[in-house]
């Protein structure tokens, strides 16, 4: 498969969606790892190494921005690209996440999981 070997972190607290999403990625051979909130998100960051992080922004405890921050703000994970998948689709929103260093934006209600997957595959290719 192209894409084995390749790990992907999922930091989501919406349990249907980052097991909707983990199974697509599976099935496309990445390797997925999860958090459910931003402590777990930040960890995993960092000790898992991952190719990819996908990041929702509105988390338990620590939101999706500070997450941000902090594994940009580290020099083991601030190379990592981060997508931000977020229903928060406000322009100032946007604009946050990308100077906070996020590589892509996606509005949940404006992409389906094949089409996350396809901006997963273009990014990692």
């Amino acid at each position: 498969m192209p894409n084995s070997g390749k790990k992907i972190l999922i930091v989501e607290d919406d349990s249907f969606l980052r097991k909707l999403v983990v199974r697509k990625l599976t099935s496309e051979g990445y390797d997925v790892s999860e958090a459910f909130d931003g402590e777990q998100g930040i960890k995993k960051a960092q000790t898992e190494n991952p190719d990819l992080i996908l990041l929702d922004l509105i988390l338990p405890g620590i939101d999706g921005f500070e997450v941000l921050a902090r594994i940009k703000d580290n020099e083991d994970t601030s190379s990592t690209p981060v997508i931000i998948l977020s229903n928060l689709g406000q322009k100032e929103d946007i604009e946050k996440g990308f100077n906070l260093g996020a590589v892509d934006y996606l509005i949940k209600a404006h992409f389906t999981p094949n089409e996350i997957i396809e901006k997963i595959n273009a990014l990692l290719a």
